[in-house]
């Protein structure tokens, strides 16, 4: 089966196909993910926070990503893969973001780019997609720049919020981008701006109007014990079979009933009785014997 194409994302949203889309970040996940059909895979930058253990995404380096992504494309063959621009990979300059953009796809074989920011990278965006890398923008709330927002809060509540993302979406969509993610948008606002734009929106707690929906696999399959976003829903408690499967293995193997004689090699028992005689005959300090 072919890999998923960015044009083939931008006729589901023609065709009214809603888009699903989910993260990961190592191969057994990625795997299952693609078996399971999901057309789109995001080695996002959240592994700084459900892989990392970091309060935030802003120490995931370029590295961690091209080091994930390709853990996720020995697992994905039929999705397609967008590796995450890190924080500091695509503030610095155009030529910079290009730089970084080249990396990820050249050294981890992701099909396409995802970066934070509207108006103010539109330009990147444009610079990547002339050098022939797809790119999928993302507005609204953008976690790197948590330390702006205050928070992850919803964005766009107030009139000049809701035209600064309008605007921000319309200069995304000039630029070349794919598909686009609204995080944290009011719904109704995500409802006009999926109308009034030709690019797939996909939504991460911007209501059911996007053309698609992302989420962070940990949240949904309940493998984050931190805490559970509001705009999630756990479809799978596997955190809780996970920690019930380790306690009954404790358990096992404490009062040895694991493992057992189903989960050994045989060998010859003449083997190991000729080992046990010979070991038998020799002294106990290991020396050959005899007089003194």
């Amino acid at each position: 089966m072919a890999r998923v194409t960015p044009d083939q994302i931008r006729q589901m949203k023609v065709r009214g196909e809603r888009i699903p889309m989910l993260t990961a970040y190592d191969y057994p996940t990625a795997s299952i993910l693609d078996s399971a059909g999901v057309p789109l895979l995001l080695v996002g930058d959240t592994l700084g926070m459900v892989i990392q253990g970091n309060d935030s995404t802003l120490p995931v380096t370029v590295d961690d990503i091209i080091y994930h992504t390709r853990a996720v494309l020995r697992g994905a063959k039929h999705a397609l893969v967008i590796a995450d621009m890190p924080f500091g990979s695509f503030q610095v300059s155009h030529e910079e973001t290009l730089r970084n953009a080249a990396r990820l796809m050249k050294e981890s074989g992701a099909q396409a780019v995802k970066l934070e920011g509207g108006v103010r990278v539109a330009a990147s965006v444009r610079a990547m997609v002339d050098a022939g890398i797809p790119v999928m923008g993302h507005v609204g709330l953008t976690p790197q720049s948590v330390n702006v927002f205050g928070g992850f809060k919803v964005q766009g509540k107030t009139e000049a919020s809701a035209r600064a993302l309008l605007a921000d979406v319309a200069a995304l969509e000039q630029a070349g981008v794919f598909a686009i993610v609204l995080e944290l948008v009011p719904a109704e606002l995500s409802r006009l701006i999926t109308e009034r734009t030709s690019v797939p929106t996909i939504g991460i707690g911007a209501g059911p109007y996007c053309d698609g929906e992302v989420q962070v696999i940990h949240d949904v399959m309940g493998l984050f014990p931190d805490f559970t976003p509001r705009h999630t829903k756990r479809y799978a408690d596997l955190g809780a079979a996970m920690r019930a499967g380790v306690e009954q293995y404790i358990s096992e193997v404490r009062d040895r009933s694991f493992p057992t004689e189903a989960q050994s090699a045989p060998i010859d028992a003449r083997i190991v009785e000729r080992l046990r005689r010979e070991s038998a005959d020799q002294p106990a300090d290991g020396s050959e014997g005899g007089e003194g």
